[in-house]
């Protein structure tokens, strides 16, 4: 009994981090989500080997399925399947803020049919209210259905019907007493080019979720749009159409909840080693929009062996846990992620040459990297610097902050380098600003 009790402590404390945590994310301006999506919440075996590794790659966020047809395996019969829990109760000891998304049809209503009819909506409806009742001391973040807008993002009918939904579905999750943030989307690349991103933010689904959620992958696009730098230049536009289409025009929340490039060896694929520099850029960029809020990385897990195949090679493991560059080098670029905040005005993007400053404090970097030729760049110091240029390397990740033998040249209180960049982000250390200069 005592043993119980300590338990029940245990979990209400963490609870109330949290709770913390979640009033955070849904007010500061300059926090960032590193999220992963592991989909292993619905599998039996333990992931604790899988949860260790993100913590220890200082991911903040997983995100994974919670079910409609397992919650509600009979008409009228609701469940938590064990291994949620078990999946859940694994999170939360390894720090990790679970993001549900609440997805897909029940062959009980209408043939899985989505919650279009009144009918399958209200069973909807009352698989949400009782699996948000059950899992809200849990999970940190809901998102509403999963690529509503893939069977059709062109249909007004289409996207009146998920948004008439989402007002639904977002009050009964709002009944918890806990808090916890509301996403709804998950709009597809397609959906954000043929509209459906637009028409939800013009039907006023803001005044009901916390943020939209975008998937912009990129990587089977053939326009010269597959890379990190022409993906965030596509994003800028997307975004700054839905802030035309609000009310007020604001800046809408943005969630890219999944993300990534795949490793195969066909079509639309890369090695791992692009993979990594891919993944690397794409989270810097992501920096420069600031009302992105966080970017979760698809997927965990390789599925498959198959080297040839696109949606077996999206993982950060291999199937056996081994680790692939993407990993080591998410692991490596986390910390100036958490740490630092980008500065819009000390960073220039000029031909393919993309030299973004950051800043904690007085503290100040240089994250440089070219999509084009390998070349030589200056770098002037923020402050008078002895010995030699410091960097991580991501081409390196594994070997951390490194004396690259590059020398800082010293001349009336002014250091500058020739750094040489290439398509793998080096994070360069710059020393320290004045302090009447420092960011706050």
């Amino acid at each position: 009994m005592l043993i119980l009790r300590l338990t029940r402590l245990r979990r209400r404390l963490a609870f109330l981090l949290l709770g913390v945590f979640i009033t955070c994310a849904a007010t500061a301006d300059d926090t960032f989500i590193i999220g992963v999506d592991t989909y292993l919440m619905n599998k039996t075996t333990s992931p604790t080997n899988a949860l260790r590794l993100l913590q220890a790659a200082g991911v903040d966020s997983v995100r994974d399925d919670a079910y409609w047809s397992s919650a509600e395996p009979w008409r009228g019969l609701m469940k938590i399947e064990p291994f949620w829990e078990m999946y859940l109760s694994q999170t939360q000891e390894h720090r990790l803020h679970p993001l549900l998304f609440l997805d897909y049809g029940n062959p009980f209503y209408d043939n899985c049919a989505k919650p279009r009819k009144p009918v399958v909506r209200e069973g909807y409806g009352n698989d949400v209210s009782f699996v948000t009742r059950q899992l809200s001391e849990h999970v940190d973040f809901f998102e509403i259905w999963n690529e509503w807008d893939k069977e059709n993002p062109v249909d007004p009918a289409f996207t009146k019907d998920y948004s008439e939904m989402v007002e639904d579905i977002a009050r009964r999750i709002r009944a918890n007493p806990r808090p916890m943030l509301i996403l709804a989307g998950a709009v597809t690349r397609q959906g954000m080019d043929l509209g459906f991103a637009d028409r939800l933010v013009e039907s006023g689904i803001l005044d009901h979720v916390d943020g939209l959620s975008l998937h912009p992958d990129v990587h089977c696009r053939t326009d010269a749009r597959n890379t990190p730098e022409n993906w965030i230049a596509w994003l800028r536009r997307i975004n700054e159409g839905l802030k035309d289409k609000t009310s007020n025009k604001r800046a809408v929340p943005l969630y890219l909840t999944e993300m990534g490039w795949p490793s195969n060896d066909g079509r639309c694929g890369a090695d791992e080693k692009t993979q990594a520099a891919f993944l690397a850029r794409s989270f810097f960029l992501a920096q420069t929009v600031p009302n992105i809020k966080g970017m979760w990385c698809n997927g965990l897990l390789n599925d498959g062996p198959d080297k040839a195949e696109t949606e077996q090679n999206f993982g950060l493991l291999n199937q056996d846990l081994s680790v692939k560059q993407a990993y080591l080098t998410l692991k490596a670029i986390s910390p100036t992620l958490h740490q630092f905040r980008y500065d819009p005005q000390k960073s220039r993007e000029i031909d393919s040459q993309y030299l973004l400053r950051f800043a904690r404090g007085s503290e100040q970097i240089m994250v440089a990297w070219t999509a084009g030729s390998p070349r030589s760049i200056k770098v002037d110091a923020s402050s008078v610097l002895g010995g030699n240029v410091q960097y991580i390397d991501t081409r390196e990740p594994q070997k951390g902050l490194v004396d690259s033998g590059i020398s800082w040249n010293c001349d009336e209180g002014r250091c500058s380098a020739q750094v040489p960049i290439d398509e793998f982000p080096k994070i360069i250390t710059l020393g320290t600003r004045p302090a009447l200069f420092a960011l706050p």
